[in-house]
């Protein structure tokens, strides 16, 4: 479960603050799937940095699991975003002159797991996303949602708890887009992972149980009725 008590994030330009993040307060169960909307600049991707231990707040707690976060020393941190968080960008982020397997096994090297394991599991994890057939492919001989569908498979090989996607279907058709959605959904349920997303997507904001919305660093959270 994560705790987020009065998170602050402010940044100096020039002679101007920047309140990326406002004293916010959120509370996201363990197996929970919530969307973050809002206008660019509005604190989106700041807070889904703080969720993954990827930045510190200039104020307040962010507690997974009952650790704060923004107290642990860096080391604990990287630790933390190797065992416990995934990501999946919308970029993708693979190595274009590794395969898929390669790829998703870079995942698996900083928890020391040995090298049939990491082969075992990458195949495993890339079968789950239906790329069974494409263990040896490289990026540039896949489409974009094969590409994201290796970048998902990278992001839960390492079995973590929590999963955070930053606009990752922002460069899929349609079409692509839903077909991602549905295999980010199965997986969330499948593996009782709790699941964040940021969005700029109206349509897949209301598919989600719950929606936060993020304008000029104030957050606030909702149900959605229709799910």
């Amino acid at each position: 479960m994560y705790e987020l008590t009065g998170v602050s994030k402010h940044y100096t330009r020039g002679k101007d603050t920047v309140r990326a993040l406002d004293d916010v307060d959120l509370t996201i169960a363990d197996g929970d799937r919530l969307v973050i909307q809002g206008p660019t600049g509005g604190g989106k991707s700041t807070l889904l940095q703080m969720l993954g231990a990827l930045d510190r707040p200039t104020s307040g707690r962010i507690v997974l699991d009952g650790t704060d976060l923004a107290a642990l020393p860096e080391a604990r941190l990287t630790r933390v975003r190797s065992e416990n968080i995934g990501f999946v960008f919308q970029s993708f982020n693979l190595i274009p002159t590794l395969t898929a397997q390669e790829n998703v096994e870079t995942a698996l090297v900083p928890l020391g797991v040995k090298a049939k394991q990491r082969r075992e599991r990458a195949a495993e994890a890339l079968a789950s996303v239906g790329l069974a057939e494409r263990l040896a492919h490289l990026p540039a001989e896949m489409s974009g949602g094969q590409q994201q569908r290796v970048a998902i498979a990278r992001a839960l090989v390492k079995r973590p708890k929590v999963l955070l996607a930053d606009e990752p279907t922002g460069n899929l058709d349609e079409s692509t887009r839903d077909e991602i959605m549905d295999v980010l959904d199965r997986l969330w349920k499948e593996l009782g992972l709790t699941f964040v997303m940021v969005t700029h997507d109206s349509a897949l904001a209301r598919q989600a149980p719950r929606l936060a919305t993020l304008r000029k660093g104030r957050i606030t959270v909702r149900e959605n009725a229709a799910t």
